[in-house]
């Protein structure tokens, strides 16, 4: 875990934030507060936040991925911001870490979503459209780049880790031509698996790209973002929080809404404050298209 310097500089952001002023509904923020942006991205949730907290407020922002907490330094110039290379799976070393007593945290906030940053960044392979090395990992001094991975992996295990985290019809299929595919010549970009899975099952279905799915489950695979959503939610993130404090999850796809909806259903926890899910509104879906599948969950720490 690495904290960065809020003087580092970086082209802005692209990335639109979702859903902001539900978020700051949600949350609650008041002067003087202190809260976690868990993703903090490019800093957009994190500005704002930051104007409702005043001058004597505090926000930790936390990203696995170093290119955007430098893009967030850029943005957030604040005496009470500090930035952290973590996940939020590891809240309670960096609260640790600063000084931060346990238990005195306010809000929380999760975007899970991917920026449109990274998708923007050929060098990181989350594109279809791109000859960059298909890495996608969020953390690239961690792990195995999914290319690497692609390259050993058996496929009975990538059959079901398209089923599983991809919820992918074609798993079978796509697998297979893979697999196949690797003896040819292996797949090392994400224009390559884009077009090896349009060679397996055919071309777009409606809006959208048939790659869709198995980008996202590789995503899933490479940066364990299931193992660190659960962990958190079961014990970093209400370890972390003041009685009555806030936490407001932004999720994309229904495998991580599942997991924060079972997390919220612990009584001895939680008090959810949302019945269901919040959703964006018409304007922002036409402003912002890639809002369309954003979720947003609250809940507050028990006494």
């Amino acid at each position: 875990m690495n904290e960065r310097s809020l003087d580092a500089g970086s082209p802005l952001s692209c990335h639109v934030a979702v859903l902001v002023a539900e978020v700051l509904e949600w949350l609650c923020v008041e002067p003087g507060q202190t809260v976690v942006d868990g993703t903090v991205g490019g800093g957009g949730h994190a500005s704002r936040i930051l104007a409702e907290l005043g001058p004597e407020g505090r926000l930790f922002g936390l990203d696995r991925d170093d290119t955007m907490l430098e893009k967030a330094g850029a943005v957030l110039d604040h005496p009470g911001c500090s930035l952290h290379q973590a996940s939020y799976a590891e809240l309670s070393d960096v609260l640790s870490q600063a000084g931060h007593s346990r238990g005195k945290v306010d809000g929380i906030l999760l975007d899970l979503g991917l920026s449109s940053d990274q998708l923007a960044d050929h060098d990181r392979g989350f594109g279809f459209a791109h000859d960059g090395p298909l890495d996608l990992r969020f953390d690239n001094s961690r792990g195995q780049a999914a290319w690497e991975w692609l390259a050993t992996v058996e496929e009975g295990e990538l059959e079901q880790c398209l089923r599983l985290w991809g919820e992918e019809r074609d798993s079978r299929r796509i697998a297979s031509r893979l697999v196949q595919r690797r003896r040819e010549s292996p797949v090392r970009t994400g224009k390559e698996l884009a077009e090896a899975v349009v060679d397996a099952v055919g071309g777009r279905r409606g809006r959208r790209h048939p790659a869709t799915r198995v980008f996202q489950a590789l995503r899933i695979a490479v940066n364990d973002e299931l193992v660190h959503l659960e962990r958190a939610l079961a014990d970093a993130l209400p370890s972390c929080l003041a009685p009555g404090g806030r936490l407001v999850v932004i999720s994309f796809h229904s495998l991580e809404d599942r997991i924060v909806k079972r997390a919220f259903k612990d009584r001895e926890t939680w008090t959810v404050l949302t019945g269901k899910p919040i959703r964006p509104t018409p304007r922002e879906e036409r402003v912002n298209p890639r809002s369309r599948s954003a979720r947003l969950r609250a809940a507050m720490r028990v006494s």
